[in-house]
């Protein structure tokens, strides 16, 4: 087995489903470049009855045609193209039929880009709902995998489908990006050795994406590979936006205007503000927004106080953000733009707004520091008219917790003038919101909250090695 960092729970259902004792139809999901056949293969890779990886932009045709050469590789048999859907399927229940059942053992099938084989005169879907619910829902050992990026898709056609496969879906699995802590560990794992400060530097430009991980060297800093990834003249991710966007979403120019916006506004924009941002009618956002929020790029955030109408959204993919903000309009002919400009206040600047970001993405971890894993919470932002909290904790045991977020290369000092602007903010937010419950404010720092005059506003301490557990 390939070596698996992190998916400790997504490998655990995985297991249940292929030890169950009834027929197992689980879809697995997850935004481009994520990990989903990597975590197949590595799991299931020598055990496949059959499998298929849909062509990018082939035709109907085509699809069945190569569908038709991976039945020959797997049965031993020559096989002819199919004219349609339902013929190819028929020869796989045929050949799955005729496969020997052996206790303990799972007849596994994985349709990997699932939604790439679907072209719009295609019949697949149709003969998919026909195969599985006439024959392979009625077989104990058949595991059948169906994966792929276009999460609207999966979502359209199979987890939500009102047709023939309604309800059919045993197991649905997304796959998100890495956390810090399995960041550091794959960095351990290829030979990178470098402190967590520059980890969750990495972590704003690549935001935890495996296969973006995977092309970093470990003979190089981190400023070094941004500069080898994104500013070097045979940069890897220079394509990357485009080929992300447009491999995922259909009108891909839609979701990108979206992304765009939330990228611009850094407290995050109310889906009526982003219809006067975008100019795209209700009924179209609203689609764009729940499939973004479903693909893991953008998060939905209520505010505390205030109805649904009024939620917030915001961009919380950080590759993007960072395209948006050094990379679209980038024309340097500087290879090493990124060492050159680290400590400029623009970079500066946009490492305080990712960082932010980066905490909001490990809310888990945050309570863990704070010791109310266990104690109901709900997490919500708010904002006035002169005032914002990007995290508001609000606990079960009648505390709130209103958290700061900095990022410095060193203890954090708070001067006078910060620690009154803390103080109104909190009175702000108590009038606002009526709360009767206990505040006590919480900074998330890299280093602490260096002891001085003012330090004592911050009533709670979490570090970055807290985000790291």
């Amino acid at each position: 087995m390939n070596k698996i960092i992190g998916r400790a729970h997504e490998i655990e259902m995985l297991d249940r489903c292929y030890n169950s004792h009834r027929a197992e139809f689980v879809v697995i999901s997850g935004r481009r470049r994520i990990g989903k056949t990597y975590l197949i293969n590595a799991l299931y890779g020598e055990q496949f009855a059959f499998s298929y990886v849909g062509g990018h932009n082939l035709s109907i045709r085509q699809q069945l045609r190569k569908f038709a050469l991976a039945l020959s590789s797997f049965s031993h048999q020559e096989v002819q193209a199919f004219s349609d859907w339902f013929e190819a399927f028929e020869a796989l229940q045929t050949y799955l039929s005729k496969l020997p059942h052996k206790e303990g053992k799972r007849k596994l099938v994985f349709l990997d880009e699932m939604p790439w084989i679907d072209n719009k005169t295609s019949d697949f879907v149709a003969a998919l709902e026909y195969f599985w619910n006439s024959w392979g829902a009625l077989q104990d050992d058949l595991m059948f995998i169906a994966s792929g990026s276009a999460t609207s898709w999966l979502n359209d056609k199979l987890t939500e489908n009102k047709g023939g496969l309604h309800a059919r879906i045993t197991k649905q699995i997304v796959l998100t990006p890495f956390t810090l802590k399995e960041t550091e560990q794959y960095l351990d794992f290829i030979g990178a050795d470098w402190d967590r400060y520059q980890i969750i530097q990495a972590y704003m430009v690549l935001g935890g994406i495996p296969f973006y991980l995977s092309l970093i060297d470990s003979q190089l800093s981190m400023a070094q590979n941004i500069d080898q990834l994104f500013f070097s003249p045979s940069a890897q991710m220079q394509l990357e936006f485009d080929e992300l966007y447009y491999a995922l979403f259909s009108g891909a120019e839609r979701y990108i205007s979206v992304v765009k916006a939330l990228a611009e506004k850094r407290n995050g924009l109310t889906r009526s503000e982003l219809m006067e941002q975008t100019h795209l009618p209700n009924p179209t956002l609203g689609r764009l927004l729940k499939n973004l929020e479903k693909s893991n790029f953008i998060t939905c955030y209520q505010q505390m106080g205030h109805t649904m109408r009024n939620n917030i959204y915001r961009l919380t993919d950080l590759y993007t953000l960072f395209y948006f903000h050094f990379i679209e309009n980038n024309h340097t002919n500087d290879s090493a733009w990124w060492t050159h400009n680290m400590l400029t206040p623009k970079v500066m600047a946009w490492q305080g707004f990712s960082f932010e970001l980066v905490c909001l993405l490990h809310l888990d971890e945050i309570k863990k520091a704070l010791g109310i894993s266990g104690i109901s919470t709900s997490a919500f932002c708010w904002r006035a008219e002169n005032a914002q909290i990007d995290l508001v904790i609000d606990r079960a045991d009648r505390l709130v917790n209103l958290c700061e977020m900095k990022f410095s290369t060193e203890l954090y000092a708070i001067e006078k003038n910060y620690a009154d602007k803390i103080r109104e903010r909190v009175a702000i937010f108590r009038e606002k919101t009526k709360c009767k419950k206990g505040i006590q404010t919480t900074f998330v720092t890299t280093y602490g909250v260096a002891n001085g005059k003012h330090s004592a506003v911050a009533q709670s301490q979490i570090t970055m090695d807290d985000l790291f557990v």
